[in-house]
C-alpha cells in the first residue's frame, strides 16, 4: 500500500508561514526524537531564511537515547542550529527552550519588544502540548489523531515572549514510502489513509532487525519468528488478538503492536539514525511516477 495524505489546509498553512517568518526572531521545530529527519518538514529550510532554528526532539524518553545524541551532534552541524532533546510535558525541561531563545535574541523580550518564536512541526508531534507546558494553561487544542490544529493563533507567555503557533504540516509528496511509514509507525499519519496491517508489518520487520531483545523481552518469545507475519501472530496470540476457532486476527495484532511501540511499552525506540537517511535530500523527496508500493505480505 502507497501512503499519501496531505490535508487541504496544509498547503495554504504553508503559505501563510512563510509571509509570517518575516517578522519572526526564533524558528522553532517541533521533531519526534524518535524520527528526527522523517518527522521534518523540509520545506521549512527554505521558508525559515537566516532566522536562527531550534529543533526540539520532542519525546525523547520514548527514544533510544544513544540515537538521540547522534541526531544533536548531526542536527548542529549546520550554521544556525540548534537541537534539544526534551519532553514537551515536563515544565523543567521546557525552561530550557526559554533560555536558548533568549539566548539567541539578546535584544528581544522587553516591553515594547517581545521575543517573537514560530512553532512548527507535522501533525501530532507534540506542539499544542509544548505550547500549553509552556503558557501553564491550555492555550492549544491537544489530541492523540494528528491534524487537530488548523488555523495559527498567538500566544504571550508573560515572559516576554510571543509564540505563533502553525498548523502541522507535512511536505506535499511522500515518494519515500519508508520515511512515510515510518511516519505511521509512529502515529503522524491520519487513520484513515494507511492500512495498519501494511504498517504493523513494516514495524515488526524494523523491530525485528533493530530492537529484538526488547521485542522478545516484551512478549516473552522464547526464539525471534522467522517472518514479520509470524512476529504479529505471536504478539497477537499474546494480547489475545483472536478469531473464532482459536485463530489470530492479525490486524487487531498490528492495531495492538503499533499502540504498544507508540506509548514506550516495548522499550526506547528510535525509528532511524543519521546513518539511515545520509545522501537523502529534500529535492529527492519528491513523486516517482514509476514508483513501486509497499506491499504487505510480511514474507
Amino acid at each position: 500500500m502507497t501512503i499519501r495524505w496531505y490535508p487541504g489546509h496544509m498547503s495554504k498553512a504553508l503559505e501563510k508561514m512563510s509571509e509570517a517568518i518575516r517578522k519572526i526572531d526564533v524558528v522553532i521545530e517541533v521533531l519526534d526524537a524518535r524520527l528526527p529527519f522523517s518527522s521534518s518538514n523540509h520545506q521549512l529550510r527554505d521558508i525559515r531564511r537566516n532566522k536562527p532554528c531550534i529543533k526540539l526532539l520532542n519525546k525523547h524518553d520514548l527514544a533510544d537515547p544513544a540515537v538521540t545524541k547522534a541526531w544533536i551532534r548531526d542536527f548542529e552541524k549546520e550554521e544556525g542550529v540548534y537541537a534539544l532533546p526534551i519532553s514537551a510535558k515536563q515544565h523543567s525541561e521546557t525552561k530550557q527552550l526559554i533560555k536558548l531563545c533568549q539566548r539567541l535574541a539578546p535584544n528581544r523580550g522587553r516591553p515594547g519588544w517581545p521575543l517573537r518564536a514560530m512553532v512548527f512541526g507535522i501533525p501530532n508531534v507534540g506542539k499544542s502540548t509544548l505550547i500549553n507546558t509552556l503558557a501553564g494553561r491550555n492555550m492549544a487544542k491537544v489530541g492523540d489523531k494528528p491534524a487537530i490544529t488548523t488555523c495559527n493563533q498567538q500566544i504571550d507567555l508573560r515572559n516576554g515572549i510571543i509564540l505563533s503557533d502553525t498548523p502541522g504540516v507535512l511536505w506535499p509528496d511522500m515518494a519515500d514510502q519508508d520515511v512515510a511509514y515510518r511516519l505511521a509507525t509512529s502515529g503522524a499519519i491520519g487513520a484513515s489513509a494507511l492500512d495498519y496491517t501494511c504498517v504493523g508489518l513494516f514495524a515488526a520487520e524494523f523491530m525485528m532487525r533493530r530492537y529484538p531483545q526488547i521485542l522478545g523481552d516484551r512478549y516473552k518469545l522464547d526464539c525471534m519468528p522467522e517472518t514479520p507475519t509470524a512476529l504479529l501472530e505471536a504478539i497477537g496470540r499474546r494480547l489475545g488478538c483472536l478469531v473464532s476457532g482459536g485463530g489470530i486476527d492479525v490486524h487487531r495484532a498490528a492495531e495492538a503492536f503499533l499502540r504498544e511501540l507508540r506509548a514506550g511499552k516495548i522499550g526506547r525506540v528510535s525509528l532511524e539514525t543519521p546513518e539511515d537517511v545520509v545522501g537523502i535530500t529534500a529535492d529527492e523527496i519528491k513523486p516517482d511516477e514509476e514508483e513501486l508500493p509497499h506491499t504487505c505480505d510480511g514474507e
